[in-house]
């Protein structure tokens, strides 16, 4: 706050209130910094003068870059805030970040904004001592950001790859792979396919031409382990519906209007998260057909949220909390090396899915 000092205008100094009270400039920092090794009737004489002048004391910035860490992860997402808190694969790897931050005392500071001029600034001004990088759309915008900040920084799900940044993930392909092979195995043979984004902003059911075109890689490779172990079945891939999805509920109802208005509807739908496959199942039961009865349901991520639905959702389980706990060391622990980690996915099985109906 600024004051009138010897004619000029400027912000109030601890220096101004230590020769105010008649004290060292020392003594005046321990008021605020350390105030039990400072006499009673000192303490109270500087902080009264303090307030008559309009000082609320050091300004916390300036000292945590003076020590040049402010122990605080920056998470960064393109999605509004209410992300972090409503999508079920946010909230558990919100909640491994936090363990490895609550075993340190480090804090957390959620960036996000809808529009860049925002997430720019946001990044820019953020007082972390690194950040990580959540979210698939807008991924490359993000590190972009990032890499101007010249913070480390972890990418996760950011469904592209490059080689020259710390990056934790699973094998997509693997995964995909056992979803389709668990489906195959209990004799389904029509199936749809809810996925995520192919880029950013795009919604809509795939053409064959666009297939194989996905930005992201984690769409392009689940959707590379779906159709590889489809085809081992015999199955024409070429005739498997694909619904590109925003992995929310408006766009994954309207992907299910669309493959179920066709001559011959699913009897299994691998869902490319279990946000997708959630929506499915409700979207299903509402209109009267049974999971699994009429048609399986599996889902991708392995959310605490599956396995309270009903039916309980069959799913490939990726070790979320972990992959956070791992993020936040990368950071806390940063010593210049770029980190790059694989993790392994499973198989749960639930009763969403179940063998094909008959005829």
């Amino acid at each position: 706050m600024a004051s009138v000092l010897e004619g000029q205008t400027r912000p109030i100094r601890l220096a101004d209130i230590a020769k105010a009270a008649g004290v060292s400039h020392g003594t005046a920092s321990n008021v605020f910094s350390r105030p039990e090794i400072v006499r009673a009737e000192v303490r109270e004489r500087v902080k009264a003068v303090a307030e008559a002048m309009g000082y609320a004391g050091p300004d916390p910035k300036g000292r945590l870059l003076r020590a040049g860490k402010v122990n605080a992860i920056g998470v960064c997402t393109t999605e509004p805030l209410s992300y972090f808190f409503e999508d079920p694969f946010a909230r558990v790897m919100m909640a491994g970040i936090s363990q490895a931050c609550d075993a340190t005392g480090a804090g957390i500071a959620l960036v996000s904004a809808q529009n860049d001029e925002k997430l720019a600034w946001n990044i820019q001004s953020a007082l972390v001592d690194g950040f990580i990088l959540f979210c698939i759309e807008g991924g490359p915008r993000l590190v972009e950001l990032t890499r101007e900040r010249r913070l480390p920084f972890v990418a996760l799900a950011i469904g592209f790859d490059d080689d020259t940044i710390s990056m934790i993930g699973i094998d997509n392909v693997a995964g995909s792979r056992l979803a389709a092979r668990h489906l195959g195995n209990l004799g389904h043979r029509r199936f749809a396919v809810l996925s995520l984004p192919f880029v950013d902003d795009s919604t809509g059911l795939v053409t064959p031409e666009r297939l194989g075109t996905a930005l992201y890689t984690a769409t392009r490779d689940r959707l590379a382990g779906y159709f590889e172990e489809l085809s081992r079945f015999g199955i024409d891939t070429n005739k498997v519906p694909v619904y590109e999805t925003g992995n929310e509920e408006t766009s994954t109802k309207a992907g299910l209007e669309t493959i179920f208005a066709g001559a011959e509807p699913p009897t299994a739908i691998l869902a490319m998260s279990d946000r997708m496959a959630m929506v499915a199942i409700d979207w299903l039961t509402e209109r009267g057909l049974n999971v699994p009865g009429d048609v399986s349901v599996i889902g991708f991520d392995g959310v605490p949220d599956g396995a309270r639905c009903d039916p309980p959702l069959t799913t490939i389980a990726q070790p979320i909390t972990e992959i956070g706990r791992r993020a936040a060391r990368m950071i806390l622990d940063y010593d210049g090396t770029v980190r790059r980690e694989t993790m392994g996915v499973e198989l749960v099985v639930r009763a969403s899915t179940g063998p094909a109906p008959k005829g």
